[in-house]
């Protein structure tokens, strides 16, 4: 089978196009033939070994400090149940499904093997195998963060920043589904794209500081590790919570104090610990009633994997990124929609 691969940390020019052995699954195991995968944020860092001082220990005990133990990326996906193990019960050869690979990866490949209770589901019906791809990661982030971590309640308002990325869009959504009043922040191009997933105001953040308007949260969600508790303290509620996907030392001892003293907290933690089948179906059950959807930036064909990494890595994706993995070459760049 072909698959993108890499056997040193380095630019993007070290993924490379092979032929790799065809995985068969085990007997609790099914073998998904991937029809679209994606390039999230965590890609680029795992090929480039990239990582916060914090997390160089555990990374590199888990995934290598001086060449990678997984060599194919990749851990969302789209396609169909090529195989099942003899014990499989919740499959059937055929059967449309998306997911979640974790720290597995190896999504960037025509084939991987999934256990059967992995972080699985049905594909919705409403979506397309690039669609359904690009769906996990980003909102099942926002899902754990905003239901879980937060606990969001009805008519709370919530302010997303960095609303036009993937975890973003997904959470401007998502909590509108959970019955919040939402404000997204974002450069100027994207404001009309995060008006359209709900949001109920959106502040161009190269215009606008909104810590400085005036208004106070409920929640602060920094989807992408821009801002800090000393800057948004003063734009949250007595009872506010300041939810952060990125952090250090320093925030893990903010979330400690914070948890300890009451009031206004931070809170932040490895999100994907805690997905679960169920969450994917809970998704699935929104998509299908139209509260959620995906967005796409771009597309690109599996061997141009190199080239959607360089993309990622400027930071100003729209969405998500999507590697198809099957069918005639397509054009790099295709304008931003929506399921």
């Amino acid at each position: 089978m072909k698959a993108v691969v890499f056997h040193v940390y380095g630019p993007p020019e070290v993924l490379q196009l092979a032929e790799v052995d065809k995985p068969a699954p085990g007997n609790r195991e099914v073998l998904v033939r991937i029809r679209a995968t994606t390039v999230t944020a965590e890609d680029p860092k795992m090929r480039g070994f990239k990582h916060p001082p914090l997390l160089w220990l555990p990374i590199g005990l888990l995934f290598g400090f001086r060449r990678p133990r997984k060599t194919i990326l990749g851990t969302e996906f789209a396609g169909e149940v090529e195989a099942v193990g003899k014990d499989v019960t919740l499959y059937r050869k055929g059967d449309p499904v998306f997911g979640y690979t974790g720290t597995s990866f190896g999504a960037h490949a025509e084939y991987k093997c999934i256990p059967e209770r992995a972080i699985m589901a049905a594909k919705p019906s409403k979506l397309s195998y690039e669609q359904a791809a690009s769906i996990p990661n980003g909102a099942l982030t926002a899902l754990v963060y905003l239901r879980n971590m937060a606990r969001l309640q009805p008519r709370e308002s919530v302010l997303v920043y960095g609303a036009s990325g993937a975890v973003g869009t997904a959470a401007v959504q998502i909590a509108k589904a959970l019955g919040a009043r939402v404000t997204g922040v974002c450069s100027g191009r994207n404001l009309a794209l995060v008006a359209s997933l709900g949001a109920d105001e959106v502040i161009d953040y190269t215009r606008q500081d909104f810590t400085r308007n005036g208004q106070a949260y409920d929640v602060v969600f920094d989807t992408i590790g821009k801002t800090s508790m000393a800057q948004v303290e003063g734009s949250l509620r007595p009872k506010g919570r300041y939810l952060v996907t990125v952090f250090g030392v320093r925030e893990l001892l903010r979330m400690l104090w914070t948890s300890l003293a009451g009031g206004k907290r931070i809170l932040g933690g490895a999100s994907n610990f805690h997905w679960t089948p169920g969450d994917l179906a809970y998704l699935r059950d929104l998509i299908e009633a139209g509260e959620l959807t995906a967005v796409i930036d771009r597309s690109y064909p599996l061997a141009d994997a190199a080239q959607a990494h360089r993309y990622v890595e400027e930071g100003h994706k729209r969405g998500n990124v999507v590697l198809t993995v099957d069918g005639p070459p397509r054009a790099a760049a295709s304008e931003p929609h929506r399921a």
